[in-house]
Order: C-alpha cells, then sequence, then structure tokens
C-alpha cells in the first residue's frame, strides 16, 4: 500500500456521531472517524522530519504534539477510517516533499520590449487626462 505503511500500529481512532448524508441513521451511528497521530512520541519518524511535519502541519497539530484528521463525510465507519488514513499518508509525503528551489531567470527581449511598449501606452493615456492650456 503505502512505503510508510508501519504508521499504523501508531494510530489512535476515536468516533463520533457526524452530520451529513444518512437520514436519521445519522442521529444513532457513530459513522465520524478522528485519527490521532501522536507525533511527537511517534519511533518511526527522525527528529528532522518531526520539526518539518510540525512547521508544515501546525494547524492540524494540537499542543501536545497530536496530529488529527477526521472525516464524516462517507455514510460507514469503515470509509471514513479508510479515507482518514489515505490522508494522513498523503499529508506525511507532501510534507516531506523537498521543494525544488527556483532557478532566478532573466528577461527575454521580447518580454522587455513588451514591458515598455505598455509603460509607454500608460504614459500617453495619463497624458491625456491632462487639462489643455
Amino acid at each position: 500500500m503505502h512505503e510508510l505503511s508501519n504508521f499504523e500500529y501508531e494510530f489512535v481512532f476515536q468516533t463520533s456521531r457526524s452530520g451529513g448524508k444518512g437520514g436519521q441513521n445519522v442521529n444513532k451511528v457513530e459513522t465520524k472517524v478522528a485519527l490521532h497521530f501522536d507525533l511527537k512520541n511517534s519511533a518511526l519518524l527522525t527528529g528532522e522530519q518531526k520539526e518539518i511535519i510540525q512547521k508544515k502541519l501546525v494547524n492540524r497539530i494540537n499542543k501536545e504534539g497530536v496530529l488529527i484528521i477526521t472525516s464524516g463525510s462517507q455514510r460507514t465507519q469503515l470509509a471514513n477510517k479508510k479515507k482518514v488514513i489515505e490522508r494522513f499518508y498523503s499529508l506525511i509525503e507532501e510534507s516531506l516533499k523537498e521543494k525544488k528551489p527556483r532557478k532566478p531567470t532573466k528577461p527575454t527581449y521580447a518580454s522587455k520590449v513588451k514591458r515598455l511598449k505598455e509603460k509607454k501606452m500608460r504614459s500617453e493615456k495619463k497624458v491625456l487626462r491632462k487639462k489643455i492650456n
């Protein structure tokens, strides 16, 4: 499934009632699933990885250092659980992906000419707005 699939031993799931589709079922069945992952005490991540994840997912991590992801959009608990696990792996993968450095480039001759032409047109437009003596 994922190269990071060992994380599932560190997951803690919590269920609750959720809104959305399901009719009367919504009021009596706990289908909403919250995944709790203790980032601070994870044995599978290095200190550097923990810092990166902490910075990038700061809005999803509480004061105790627990990453919380919830899903209540599906009708069954199992479907919500799968969705939460998928989202966890995609978030971790995305946050640990290194950003490609930007290579600075010089403006092309055509872009310089275009800029100067637009600048000249703007200048002429403003000259025409002035009152004539």
